[in-house]
């Protein structure tokens, strides 16, 4: 390995097909991947209070579809409010990295940063506005 090229602390997991194309979305350091079984069908930005600070794209998955690969301490979580669900973000660079149910039930959803994955990777893809400041509604 050469001198300038950071080792990635987790090995990549082999690579494989779920109904489409798999694409897998990585922290700024690599240390948290998140592996999607395809293109999300549209994102959602929302502007609720945290949402707007981190900046974040929405991509919503069935949960038992998504795959969260990272090593012991790789990663921190913030919970608030009425604590139903967990922002993970990479405890060494910081990147928001997903959102889940902190109480699992079968058949839930998490969220996936989008800004995670390669530009490009998506393709072309609607961004749906949630106002999660006031209504909780779409606003297109």
């Amino acid at each position: 390995m050469a001198a300038n090229q950071a080792k990635n602390p987790i090995p990549a997991p082999p690579r494989r097909r779920i109904m489409g194309r798999m694409l897998t979305a990585t922290c700024h350091c690599g240390a948290v991947r998140v592996e999607v079984p395809d293109r999300p069908a549209s994102l959602t930005d929302c502007n609720c209070s945290i949402c707007r600070r981190y900046g974040t794209l929405w991509a919503y998955y069935e949960a038992a579809a998504v795959r969260v690969i990272a090593g012991a301490g790789a990663t921190a979580e913030y919970a608030w409010g009425d604590r139903r669900l967990r922002f993970v973000r990479c405890a060494h660079c910081g990147c928001v990295t997903h959102w889940e149910a902190i109480e699992r039930a079968a058949g839930g959803r998490m969220g996936v940063n989008a800004r995670n994955f390669e530009p490009g990777a998506l393709g072309e893809v609607r961004i749906r506005r949630l106002d999660g400041a006031a209504t909780w509604e779409y606003l297109d």
